[in-house]
């Protein structure tokens, strides 16, 4: 099996886990990773709208992280986004990690949504 169509099986299979779990009006949390920044959105898909973004590209972050490592920049994306759900009223969202493993830079920006206050 091609790593592509493994990559869209382990998507199909998280969305498909993610529809279930969204039944309360939840809203859903998706991350995308590229070779060197990370991108988080939070998603109100009732009315297919992006409530808050963040990513290592705002000014805030990009800044402070010209010397540190990529997942110490995932982990401050992280807590950025809580502060911004928090500032928005949302306190618990849906985790869509897509086509990536719960490891690394995806782990490290989990963890430090959680430590901010935000439920999932």
């Amino acid at each position: 099996m091609t790593l592509n169509k493994r990559n869209i099986l382990r998507q199909t299979r998280v969305r498909y886990k993610i529809k279930k779990k969204s039944v309360k009006g939840r809203p859903r949390m998706s991350v995308y990773r590229s070779d060197k920044n990370i991108y988080v959105q939070i998603i109100d898909d009732k009315n297919s709208k992006t409530l808050i973004s963040a990513s290592s590209l705002d000014k805030k972050i990009k800044s402070q992280t010209k010397k540190i490592n990529k997942k110490d920049t995932a982990s401050e994306v992280g807590k950025l986004i809580a502060v911004k759900a928090k500032e928005k009223g949302i306190k618990k969202v849906v985790f869509d990690r897509g086509k990536n493993l719960f490891h690394g830079r995806i782990k490290a920006l989990a963890e430090s949504a959680r430590k901010e206050g935000l439920e999932f």
